[in-house]
C-alpha cells in the first residue's frame, strides 16, 4: 500500500511538471475540422486551376506563365486565406472549450512560449511565400507552405505534446518529396494540411480529450 502511494504522488509530480512547462489543452478535433476546411479548400483551389487551364499544361516555365496571372494568385490566396482563419477560429473555440473543462488557463507563460514558437517559422514561411510569388515562382509556393508549417509544428512541439513535433516532421518530408513533383503540389498540400491534419487531430482526440 505504502509502495502504491508513493508511484501515485510520482505520477502527480510528474503531471505537475508536464502541465507548467507544455501546453497539453490542444483540441485534436480542432485538427480534424482544419483537415476537413485543408481538403474543401483544395477543391475550390483545384476547380480556378481548371478553369485556367494549368492543369493541362506541361513544363515549368509554361505553368509560370499561368502562375504570373495576378487574378489567380489572388484567388488562390484568398482560398488559403479563408482556410487558415477558419481552421484558427475553430482551433481556438474548441481549445478553449478544452481549457476550461479542465480548469486550465488558455493564455499564460506556457500558452505565449507555444504561440511565439510556433509563429516565428511560420511569418517567416509566410514572407518567404509572397517573395516567391513576387519573383514568379508561385509553384513553389506548396512546398514551401508545408515545409515552414513543418518546421513551426516541430519548434513549436517542444511547449505542448510531443504528437505535434512528430506531425511536423512529416509536414517536412512531404513538403521536400512535393519538390521534386513540381505541378502536383495541390495534392501534397491536400494530402499534408488535409489528410495528415485529419489523423493527427483523430489520434489526439481519442488519446488525450476522451480522458
Amino acid at each position: 500500500m505504502e509502495s502504491n502511494k508513493y508511484l501515485e504522488d510520482i505520477i502527480e509530480i510528474k503531471n505537475i511538471m508536464n502541465r507548467s512547462s507544455r501546453f497539453i489543452s490542444l483540441s485534436g478535433l480542432s485538427g480534424v475540422l482544419a483537415g476537413i476546411y485543408a481538403l474543401i479548400g483544395a477543391f475550390f483551389a483545384h476547380v480556378r486551376l481548371e478553369q485556367s487551364n494549368i492543369s493541362r499544361v506541361e513544363g515549368y516555365s509554361e505553368r509560370d506563365v499561368f502562375l504570373s496571372n495576378n487574378e489567380l494568385v489572388r484567388d488562390l490566396l484568398l482560398i488559403a486565406i479563408a482556410v487558415i482563419v477558419l481552421a484558427s477560429f475553430t482551433g481556438f473555440l474548441l481549445t478553449l472549450k478544452k481549457s476550461k473543462k479542465r480548469g486550465e488557463k488558455i493564455w499564460d507563460a506556457t500558452s505565449k512560449r507555444l504561440v511565439i514558437n510556433f509563429l516565428i517559422p511560420l511569418l517567416v514561411g509566410g514572407f518567404f511565400c509572397l517573395v516567391l510569388i513576387q519573383q514568379n515562382s508561385a509553384f513553389l509556393v506548396a512546398p514551401a507552405t508545408l515545409i515552414f508549417y513543418g518546421l513551426a509544428c516541430v519548434n513549436a512541439g517542444k511547449y505542448t505534446m510531443g504528437d505535434v513535433g512528430y506531425m511536423g516532421m512529416a509536414f517536412i518530408i512531404l513538403g521536400l518529396i512535393s519538390t521534386q513533383f513540381i505541378g502536383y503540389g495541390l495534392y501534397f498540400w491536400a494530402l499534408g494540411f488535409g489528410v495528415c491534419h485529419i489523423i493527427y487531430g483523430s489520434l489526439m482526440y481519442f488519446k488525450y480529450d476522451q480522458k
